[in-house]
């Protein structure tokens, strides 16, 4: 079987889009929350800045910004892989297919049987 570039480029684009979803996942549920602690717990704001407790970025933080645009860029190109793949082109599906659409009559009703 021999394999198109279009082919080859959708293969290799779901395959970093699989491994970027579970490691998004992953990075995802091993963060903690904003109020983690026991104050957080009661409705406390933990320290007492304008914002919250949050501090800068972690790593972790920057990890999941940065597998989160990569899944967006992934998840688009597929969609447009999968558009030029299948061939779009202007006219209903079943024309692009080559199914001809059957002209049939309508069904004529019958008529009402009398009660006797």
């Amino acid at each position: 079987m021999r394999y198109t570039g279009l082919v080859v480029i959708q293969y290799l684009l779901v395959f970093v889009h699989v491994v970027v979803c579970l490691f998004l996942i992953i990075v995802v549920l091993l963060q903690s929350g904003k109020a983690a602690d026991l104050a957080g717990a009661f409705g406390g704001m933990g320290s007492q800045t304008a914002f919250g407790p949050r501090g800068s970025a972690t790593l972790l933080s920057k990890a999941t910004t940065i597998s989160a645009i990569i899944f967006m860029l992934t998840s688009i190109s597929l969609s447009i892989v999968a558009t030029r793949k299948s061939g779009s082109s202007v006219g209903p599906v079943l024309e692009r297919h080559g199914a001809k659409p059957t002209s049939t009559a309508p069904a004529t009703p019958q008529p009402a049987q009398q009660k006797k």
